[in-house]
This record gives structure tokens, sequence and C-alpha cells, in this order.
């Protein structure tokens, strides 16, 4: 047992080494000497921190660990095997944390330590992890009878399972479809086509089915892959986005929207339906929170964020939604116009829209993002980006060769003042068996001991970071679209939410403890920086001539910064929209609720087969349950931060006000009062206006 790579995880676990069969045997056994630890603890006389609270957070964080590990590998490196092993101990895990998350001798006492004289003389950050666990001990049933401790606890495993299985299911829908294409006038949807595509046609290919050449390569790779000629096209999203926005073939478009839009659901391959597992989430979340003494689970929800009640975000929801919308309904008139003037497409449809806009951002700022994305290869966006880092806090990125779960990985040191602070995983592209979309987690947080035979010892935060980028193909360059660069600031940003903690307690350093509501206001803050010249420039060079980005091309990406952000504004409302209201109505019928929202807030009707909330994995598989409303919320926030930066002349002066009052205190004191801590008042929602140009006449 000593060998197995899971039950010895070091600084930087041997990734490379872990195998589906290391896993049961590892957890089991982390979590019996974790059983046995824990009973132990309760059978102290003395109550104390170090014996109770340090001895508990020793227990819990090395079987989380581990853990945190294989899930970690389940969402970027999916195999059967691997998925087999996660989804078999799903109900043992979920339940060893519930049962310890209801015990009720550990809550008594953690209420002895803070009715203790020794909770004066614990640190801020101590007391507030204390109030912390207190609080997440009643919201985990610890004062329910038995009877309903267990229904409880069954209910958290159940749901932990639906969950995952939620998310397999739009991975494998996703994976499973694909359409293969011999040439250029079959991709562009022209008959009596023959033959099929080498590298050579490339040009030729893009001329006539309108798909840039990159994208063309990055079909060519996939359909190589797998011993085929021609083309291979996906539904990952640098698949989907490619054809979306450049395919000439409407049908293509109509076809690739259908499949993306019907994934994991009714509409597809039974085996994947998300219908009942939705039906089955939201049921147990509307009886745990019946259970606590909450009327719905959107009030369970708020109990640990900013926001105080479903009513307060709703109403926030709606302030941004009629604000957004006069520019949503502009923008939509103009796309619509245009593509009837000059695409002959006089019946607009939604797979049309983006594919139209793309064209309308061509005409009217004479740029597109093909142009653009020319300038920016990934080594050098990341120099970029860890120079700008350097410039705001003075913090150094240095390469690491560590073990790793796949070839694309790659792994940095932060470094100040001659010490590591930190470390970070970044795994950037698409590829198959790799859950979409992008996320930071963590593998350890920041924490000083204070006892054992590690007392006084500070471990250092680690990171992944993980995003689905356009992959390099056949050994060329990857380069990264604007967008794709805002998206690689947003992760980094959670990333030094992490890593840039100065807290000693795990509980509350770093993300720990922050309200969810508040954990997008660093991460949006990042995104900024990517309108900046400076940092543009600085991250450019042309793949032909190695030229930086020029001024009069940045001057075009900046006057079409705001090009339909009523329309991106008034989705993101519907989402969150949608998500406060089946969470706050236990019940009712969601795919309805849906409907009425659409109707009520969207300018661009969707076609009845769309079945969005199939795939809508943030509200039902990633911890945003009831919470997709926070984005908007953040944004709020630092947009008004960033607007500090934009009144103050010192950046690196204002960066390390920043970290000071923000990064460094993690979850140690409450979000508002941090930002109160920066900004020297409460916040205002203007800059957020003025960023997206709703300051404007629509």
């Amino acid at each position: 047992m000593s060998e197995n790579v899971l039950l010895n995880l070091d600084s930087e676990p041997r990734f490379d080494a872990i195998s589906a069969t290391d896993i049961e045997p590892a957890m089991t056994e982390a979590m019996n000497q974790a059983n046995t630890a824990i009973t132990a603890l309760k059978a102290e006389s003395g109550i104390n921190w170090n014996n109770t609270v340090e001895a508990l957070t020793n227990i819990t964080e090395r079987v989380g660990r581990i853990w945190g590990v294989v899930a970690h590998l389940n969402s970027v490196a999916d195999t059967p095997e691997l998925r087999a092993a996660y989804n078999a101990l799903m109900p043992k895990v979920s339940e060893f944390f519930t049962a310890i998350s209801q015990d009720i001798a550990l809550y008594e006492r953690f209420k002895s330590i803070k009715a203790s004289a020794e909770y004066a003389q614990l640190s801020a950050a101590q007391q507030t992890k204390l109030n912390h666990d207190l609080r997440d001990f009643v919201l985990s049933g610890a004062e329910l009878p038995a009877q309903e401790q267990a229904e409880f606890a069954a209910l958290q495993a159940e749901g932990a399972q639906l969950s995952a299985a939620f998310s397999q299911n739009v991975l494998d829908a996703t994976d499973a479809f694909a359409l293969y294409f011999a040439n250029g006038e079959e991709l562009a949807g022209k008959e009596n086509a023959s033959g099929h595509s080498s590298a050579a046609d490339f040009a030729h290919d893009s001329e006539i089915s309108g798909l840039t050449e990159e994208a063309l390569a990055m079909f060519a790779a996939a359909a190589e892959a797998e011993g085929k000629t021609g083309y291979k096209i996906g539904l990952q999203m640098p698949h989907y986005l490619a054809v979306m926005q450049y395919a000439h073939n409407r049908e293509l478009r109509q076809q690739l929207y259908h499949a993306y839009s019907t994934r994991a659901s009714e509409l597809g391959e039974a085996k994947w339906d998300n219908t009942a597992n939705i039906n089955r989430i939201l049921q147990i979340a509307a009886r745990e929170a019946q259970l606590l003494g909450f009327q719905n689970y959107a009030e369970l929800s708020l109990a640990t964020k900013m926001a105080d009640t479903p009513q307060q975000v709703l109403a926030f929801l709606q302030d941004l939604a009629s604000r957004a919308k006069p520019f949503a309904e502009k923008d939509l008139a103009e796309v619509k116009a245009f593509a009837h003037e000059q695409l002959g497409l006089d019946d607009l449809q939604p797979w049309d829209v983006t594919y139209a806009s793309e064209k309308l951002r061509q005409a009217k700022y004479a740029f597109s993002q093909t142009e653009v994305k020319k300038y920016f290869p990934a080594d050098r966006v990341l120099a970029g980006l860890f120079a700008q880092i350097d410039k705001l806090y003075g913090v150094h990125f240095i390469e690491k060769q560590v073990p790793v779960w796949h070839p694309d990985v790659r792994y940095y040191e932060l470094e100040q003042g001659g010490a590591i602070i930190g470390g970070v995983y970044m795994d950037l592209y698409a590829r198959t068996g790799k859950r979409g979309g992008a996320w930071m987690n963590d593998y350890r947080g920041r924490r000083r001991f204070t006892s054992g035979d590690h007392i006084g010892q500070l471990q250092t935060p680690i990171a992944y970071l993980v995003c689905n980028f356009t992959p390099p193909v056949a050994g060329n360059t990857a380069r990264l679209s604007h967008d794709e660069i805002l998206t690689l600031f947003h992760e980094t940003g959670h990333g030094l939410h992490h890593l840039l903690t100065q807290v000693d307690e795990l509980g509350v350093s770093g993300i720990n403890g922050v309200e969810w509501d508040a954990v997008e206001m660093p991460s949006q803050f990042m995104e900024n920086f990517v309108w900046e010249y400076d940092v543009l420039a600085g991250m450019s060079s042309h793949q032909d001539t190695g030229a930086p980005l020029p001024k009069e091309l940045y001057d075009k990406m900046l006057a079409a910064k705001n090009f339909q952000t009523g329309l991106f504004m008034l989705r993101q409302m519907e989402f969150a929209q949608f998500d406060m209201e089946i969470y706050s109505h236990p019940g009712c019928d969601w795919q309805q609720t849906l409907q009425e929202v659409r109707r009520r807030v969207a300018v661009m009707p969707q076609p009845d087969f769309n079945r969005f909330a199939h795939s809508f994995s943030h509200i039902f598989a990633g911890g945003y349950s009831a919470g997709y409303y926070s984005y908007s919320w953040a944004e709020v926030l630092s947009a008004d931060i960033y607007a500090a930066f934009e009144e103050e002349a010192d950046a690196a002066a204002t960066g390390k006000r920043f970290w000071r009052e923000v990064l460094a205190v993690g979850g140690s004191r409450p979000a508002m009062a941090s930002f109160k801590a920066f900004r020297g008042r409460e916040p205002q929602i203007d800059a957020l206006l003025r960023h997206c140009g709703f300051n404007e006449a629509a």
C-alpha cells in the first residue's frame, strides 16, 4: 500500500504514474485512517484549537487532496477505467465528508472553543474559520434529528452522483458527435464533390468554405488522429465556434447548432439524456433546504453569499436586464439589417447570428478575429501575462519540469524576493476526454501548521488552471484569439486569488471561505488589462513578420470592444434569472420556466428544440446552483476596482494595495469589507455601465 502514488502525494504529484487501479485502495485506506484519527480526536479530554480544529484540518486535508487529484484527472483526462473508479467511490466519499459535517461530538467541541477564553486569543483568520465551520455544521444538518440527518446525508451522496452523471453525459454527448468531409467542396455544401484534402488544399478549401486555414488544419488533424483523410468536425468549443463564426454553409451551421443545443437531452441518445438528472437534482435541492428550515434552495444557497435574498438577486438581475435590453434590441436590429442587405439572409436564425455578427464586425470595424489571432502566439501571450503580473505584484513565474497528466501541460512556480510562494499547472488546449469550458481549481491551499511534526512550517498553495483553447496542429505554434486571451487572464485572476494569499489558516486562505458571489471579482478584474495597448503589444508577434500588434488594429479592436455587449449581457441575465427562478420555486416546471424567462428577457427567440438547460453544467454540476448571478454581481465590484487603476497613475502601487486589501486576505474577512478597504467606499455600478457602453444612448 505504501507504494500507492496517491498515498504519497508530494508537492508536485507524480501524475504520470497514477493509475485508475490506485484510486479505490488509496481512498479506502485514507478514509479508514481518517476515521480512526477522528475517533481519537473526539476522545481527547481537553478541548482546544490544536487538538480539535487543527487536528481535523490535518485529517480532512489529506483525504480531500487525494480525492481532489482524482476529481481533477476525471475532468481533464477521462478514461472508462478512471470514470468507473471515480463513480464507484463517489457515494463513499460523500458519506465520509457528510458524516464529519454532521458529527455532533465534533460540533460540540467547536462550540466549546467559541465559548472558551481561547477564542479571544485566536487570530482573526482563525476566528473567521471557526465561525464558518460552526455555520457549515448547521447547514450540513448537524442539529437535525438522527432520522433527518440520515436523510440529509443520503441526499448529499445522491446529489454528488447526479452532478457527476450530468457532467459525464455532457462530455460523452459532446465527444460522440462527428461530421466527416472529404474536401472543401463538401464543407461548402457543393454537390458532386469528390476527392480528398491535404495540407496543400487548405487555402483553396478556406476560400470556398469560409473556414480559416487554422480551423481546417485542426479538422484535418482530428481526422488524421482516426486514420482518416479529409476533415472531422466535432462539438468541442474550438470546432463549434470555428464553424458558427466562419462557415459559409448555412446547413452545416444549422446542423452543428442543433447538435450542440440538444446535447445530453431527450432529442439525442437516451443514455445521455439529463432530463431525469435535472428533475432529481432540483428535488434534492428543495428537500435539503426544507430539512434545514429554508423555504427553498435559493435561500439556502445565499446563506453563505453576499446577497441576502432571492428577491434582492432577482431585482438586481432585472435592473441590469432593463439597462441592457435597449442596447440588445439595437444590436439585433443592426445584425438583422446587415444580414438582409449584405448576406441575403432574410430570416436570421440563431445559427446565423455568430456568422453574420463576425461579418458585420469585419465590415464595421475593418478587421477580423482571424487577423487578430495571427499576432498572438500562445508562448508570447503567457510571457505577456506573466510580465503584467510582475508589474502589478512583483511576482515572477518560473517554469519547472514536473510529472504531468498530458504533454501539453506546463507547470510554473511563483517566486518573490527569492522565495517560492506557490505553483500553478496550466492545461490550455481542448482535447477528447477533457471537460469543456475553463476553470481554476486547487491542488492544495496555503497554511501554516500550528501543531504536530510540521509545527511552524508554511505550506505554499498550488493551483490548476484549465482552458479549452484551439490546440497547436502539426507542430505549429498555437495562436490565441483575443477572446481566448481574455479567458486566460480571467482564470489566472482566480489563480492569483488562490496563490497570492497571505493568510495562514487553510479554511480561509486564498479562495477558501470567500463568498461565492465575490469569487469572480479578481478574475473579472484581470480581464481589463487585455484591453490595454501596452499589454497587448507586449505579448504580440505576427506569425509572418514578427511585428507587434499595430496601434491602428488595436484602435479598431477597442472601437469594437462593446460590439453586441447588449446581446451578451441580456443572455447572461437569461441564464442567471433561469437559475434563480428554478431554485426559488420548488416543484416548478423548469423547462416551462426557461421559456418564460426567455419571453421576458431575450430579444432573439430560440427554436423549440433548444435544450440549453441539459448542458448547463454550471448550475447542475459546477457549484453555481442559485449562484450564476455571481458573474454579474461580482462584475460590478471588479469594474469599480479596475476604475481605481484608471484613476491612479502608479499601477504597481495600486496593484500592491489591491494585493494587500483583497487578494492577500482571501476569505478571512467579508468580501465587502475587503472591497471597502481597497476602494474606500461602497461599490458603484457606474464603472460597469461605462465599460459596457451602457452609459451611451441606445
